[in-house]
């Protein structure tokens, strides 16, 4: 299968080499291949999309509501990330979203403590928007 152009905007290389992209569901589908899987960090249920979903209740500005199942469903996609082209996706693509990348990003072995600059570095410069988002990635 087809990944995501590593030179697209929003694609995230992680540590592995594995590729993962981030947007804002406001700015819209980009140009290109589907996503075949994407996580959608949402106050409130996601429109509907053709390929497979995961919807993680996490209100604008806040943390996700049920974390031992935030950590569940970001594990669970990292491992997909060989076989699926992943995207993660809140209203905005930089809080949440930055968020989700940065703990996916420990999770693929970047340091707690450097996952948010590293995330601004290859993402977004905004990702991760709040401090207790912040706060949330230097504990995962």
């Amino acid at each position: 299968m087809e990944q995501w152009d590593p030179t697209a905007p929003g694609v995230l290389r992680l540590p592995s080499g594995r590729l993962v992209r981030g947007r804002g569901l406001r700015d819209g589908l980009p140009p290109g291949p589907e996503p075949t899987f994407g996580v959608y960090l949402l106050g409130k249920p996601p429109p509907a999309v053709t390929w497979d979903s995961q919807w993680i209740r996490w209100p604008d500005f806040r943390l996700p509501a049920d974390h031992a199942e935030t950590r569940r469903i970001l594990t669970a996609t990292l491992d997909r990330l060989d076989r699926d082209r992943v995207e993660f996706a809140c209203g905005g693509g930089k809080g949440r979203t930055g968020t989700a990348l940065a703990c996916l990003a420990i999770l693929d072995g970047v340091p707690a403590a450097e996952a948010i600059a590293f995330v601004r570095e290859h993402y977004h410069r905004h990702a991760v928007e709040t401090p207790w988002q912040k706060r949330y990635v230097r504990n995962y």
